[in-house]
């Protein structure tokens, strides 16, 4: 990712939460269970969350995984580590979740060695997508699945519209107070330059998933994609 991404990312970790609430219609919690849902992580699992931000995804993978499993948390911005590791000792005495600072398109870790991954907003944000699925292709096992969920732009043209003025009327305005409002303008353009989900899919299989399904959400404001790697 870029530092200018990265910068943002850090800028606006404090208010990351409670803007996720805003932007989602309060939404993002439910999504964020499917997604953890279609990445059949089960008990003793070892699991990653890419683009962990504040630890919501990774937390979830955590109560799925139990004690006997492992969850590493992925994220390049280091204020949002530092709230994702306050928010896992506020919930776990010696918490199941490793925090790792790295950049999805080169991730520390050897080749299969998870069972299931989750990556929510930051495949928009990545600088190679191609790159960054192609690198979690790499550290999951044959078999495995991942669930990656993110904001896009709807097909339907009134969607579409509703979309851009909530965007302009409620989101920025709200980050304007928090003194972030250049942060959150990024947005609108972040998702003009998304690849649809049918896109998202090709590149998938391109970069070696033996599957993938792109499920809209939310009138197609929403979507998760699902990939599975080829089993040996």
């Amino acid at each position: 990712m870029s530092k200018e991404i990265r910068a943002i990312f850090d800028r606006i970790a404090p208010c990351y939460d409670q803007l996720n609430d805003l932007l989602s219609l309060g939404q993002h919690r439910i999504w964020k269970e499917m997604a953890v849902k279609w990445s059949r992580v089960n008990p003793g699992d070892s699991c990653l969350d890419l683009c962990c931000g504040s630890g919501d995804l990774a937390l979830r993978l955590a109560r799925r995984v139990t004690i006997k499993g492992r969850v590493y948390g992925v994220d390049f911005s280091p204020a949002q580590l530092d709230i994702a590791k306050q928010r896992s000792l506020q919930q776990y005495p010696t918490p199941p979740i490793t925090w790792v600072e790295a950049d999805v398109l080169n991730l520390p870790f050897e080749d299969n060695q998870f069972d299931a991954a989750t990556m929510g907003y930051g495949l928009r944000n990545v600088t190679d997508i191609p790159a960054s699925l192609k690198e979690l292709h790499r550290v999951l096992k044959p078999g495995a699945k991942g669930a990656i969920l993110d904001f896009h732009r709807p097909q339907n043209s009134l969607t579409r519209a509703f979309q851009q003025w909530y965007l302009d009327n409620l989101v920025v305005p709200a980050a304007e107070q928090m003194g972030l409002k250049a942060e959150y303008e990024y947005i609108s353009p972040s998702l003009d330059r998304f690849p649809t989900g049918e896109k998202q899919v090709q590149i998938a299989r391109q970069v070696g998933f033996a599957s993938a399904t792109h499920y809209p959400i939310a009138n197609g404001m929403m979507g998760v994609l699902v990939i599975s790697k080829a089993l040996l």
